[in-house]
């Protein structure tokens, strides 16, 4: 009996656009929402207006400051009265002058040469003066005979003389 033979029938590929998966529309809407996000992000930096640094405003301000702590320190006796006096001044410099005399004892600050180079020569004398005498006050053997109360008002008299030796 003849045997059936089959006939090898080769079939059509299947198309590759039918491989390929299909994303719709939403990666273009997340793109086009982060792109939106994006440009209103730049558009508010842009509006922020950018402050500009007064040294002028911040010295008054410091100074305003300085002189209320003055007004409002009260001391038992002159050493203490020193010691709040120089910490208020030292205070003011840092802020005022960007000075580091906060930070640093009172040799350091007489010793450094480039020490308030923004103060006219008779501020940075009346300065220099001023902050010795505070030391000799703080760090004397015994507590000095002197009233707290001048101390503090010459410590006054000093802060306004600095505030106003400014060099324009």
């Amino acid at each position: 009996m003849p045997e059936p033979t089959t006939r090898l029938e080769f079939a059509a590929p299947p198309s590759p656009e039918a491989l390929l998966p299909t994303y719709g529309l939403w990666p273009w809407w997340v793109a086009a929402g982060v792109l939106v996000l994006l440009a209103i992000v730049v558009m508010i930096r842009r509006r922020r207006k950018k402050t500009v640094y007064d040294p002028v405003a911040a010295r008054n301000a410091a100074f305003h400051e300085a002189l209320a702590a003055m007004k409002e320190a009260r001391a038992e006796n002159p050493r203490e009265a020193a010691v709040k006096s120089s910490l208020i001044l030292r205070r003011y410099l840092s802020a005022a002058a960007a000075d580091p005399a906060l930070f640093e004892t009172h040799e350091e600050f007489i010793s450094r040469h480039d020490a308030l180079q923004a103060l006219t020569p008779d501020a940075r004398t009346a300065t220099e003066t001023g902050f010795s005498r505070l030391a000799s006050l703080k760090y004397a053997p015994e507590i000095p005979e002197a009233d707290p109360d001048a101390v503090l008002n010459d410590s006054t008299a000093l802060l306004q003389t600095i505030h106003l030796g400014f060099a324009a």
